[in-house]
């Protein structure tokens, strides 16, 4: 096949191709389709697709030197084609040279940066946009056209061919389709992703909260007008509006659960679940399961993926109690999500990313349990308010007697 003939794309297959491209529910589905699909015909080199994310390897960027915003590039995120100089070389690699393009940098980045296409009709004849031109010889590549995915204005990315014949203006116009209907495709899928992860997170919220109202008592609230409890009171509005971390300390019996679900009703965070975990009932080899969740098959037994608490707790708080009872060599894992809000799941290499408020409670006296390496410093000051409790709340007597008008008063409503 020579430079100088051309193609088209068969209308039934382009129908085909936008119909599909409707229908993906996810993002890597999308692309596959995408890039797979066009390398089918037999004039393309090569397909690839890169989507406009968070800058992620500053530091060992090729082409670090070219780079002027490192807050944000481009992404390799598709990629198929086949080299006729080496059948071995693999061109579905995501992991390359061009792994990654500065915005502005060089073709890929400026049609980002600019919003604009870049079109290299006959390679031969112009090929100020080719970097490597003994590559784009040896290979054949005649034709090169580079597109920006903008979806309402904003460009998510790039989609780019190279062909082994030049490219003609009607082909430009069926690229200009593909381009605009990837563009709103993904957006789509996004959306749907975006759903699912929703919808995951609600299943899992209710969850927790039916085993959580299961185990809520009838005297959920505060009962009582003593001096120390009013005075705990105080605390509790003074710092539960507040997105700061507490430590509750105070003997078993002296209502630790209680201030801290009062915390969570009373803090901006009330309308998303409060989730408990008992630091003292969780098995050593299970602590990082329970707390980040795990992927299906990260370990014998692990049947289904697991949320974790972290996970169904995220824009919520979490109540972690008896927290001295978490093993020394255990706390680190912890406090890394306390400075840097993110975690991974058992048998996954993903980041994710968590906003929880935490409210820790012990009955032991934790600073002195720092001084006895039995627990982190740096863990100890992640809270930045302590509240203690006593069981000087009042007199049991005079407690009890309000209790039993308020327990009279909820069942006369019924």
């Amino acid at each position: 096949m020579t430079g100088k003939q051309n193609f088209h794309f068969k209308n039934m297959e382009l129908q085909s191709l936008l119909l599909e491209m409707g229908e993906q529910r996810s993002t890597s589905s999308l692309f596959r389709l995408i890039v797979n699909r066009l390398f089918q015909f037999d004039e393309v080199s090569l397909v690839r697709i890169w989507l406009v994310k968070k800058g992620d390897i500053c530091s060992s960027c090729l082409m670090l030197k070219e780079c002027q915003q490192s807050h944000r590039c481009l992404h390799l995120v598709a990629s198929a084609g086949r080299s006729v100089v080496n059948k071995d070389e693999d061109w579905s690699r995501l992991d390359g040279k061009f792994s990654r393009f500065p915005m502005g940098c060089r073709k890929v980045g400026h049609i980002a940066a600019s919003g604009q296409p870049v079109i290299v009709k006959s390679v031969p004849e112009d090929s100020k946009w080719i970097i490597d031109k003994g590559w784009a010889k040896r290979e054949g590549i005649n034709g090169f056209a580079g597109h920006p995915m903008q979806f309402h204005g904003e460009v998510l990315g790039v989609l780019a061919v190279f062909t082994k014949t030049q490219i003609t203006q009607p082909v430009l116009n069926e690229l200009n389709i593909i381009t605009n209907h990837s563009a709103t495709a993904l957006a789509n899928a996004r959306a749907f992703e975006k759903i699912e992860e929703l919808t995951k997170q609600l299943k899992n919220e209710n969850k927790y909260l039916r085993e959580e109202l299961s185990e809520v008592s009838l005297h959920g609230e505060f009962v009582g007008h003593s001096a120390a409890l009013q005075r705990i009171i105080q605390q509790i509005d003074l710092v539960a509006p507040t997105e700061a971390n507490v430590l509750i300390q105070g003997e078993s019996g002296t209502g630790k659960e209680l201030v801290a679900r009062e915390l969570h009703r009373r803090s901006n965070r009330s309308s998303k679940p409060l989730i408990k975990v008992n630091c003292a009932s969780i098995p050593k080899e299970l602590f990082a399961s329970e707390f980040f969740g795990h992927a299906k098959g990260a370990f014998t037994g692990a049947h289904t993926y697991r949320e974790g608490k972290f996970g169904a707790a995220n824009n919520g708080t979490l109540f972690l109690d008896e927290v001295g009872e978490i093993p020394l060599e255990l706390q680190a894992q912890l406090l890394r999500v306390l400075q840097e809000g993110e975690y991974e799941r058992v048998g996954e290499e993903k980041v994710r990313k968590v906003n929880a408020r935490i409210i820790a409670a012990s009955n032991r006296d934790l600073l002195k349990e720092v001084k006895a390496d039995r627990f982190r410093e740096d863990l100890y000051f992640r809270s930045t308010y302590f509240l203690s409790l006593s069981r000087r709340f009042g007199s049991a007597k005079r407690t009890l007697s309000l209790w039993l008008i308020t327990f009279c008063n909820v069942h006369s409503s019924v």
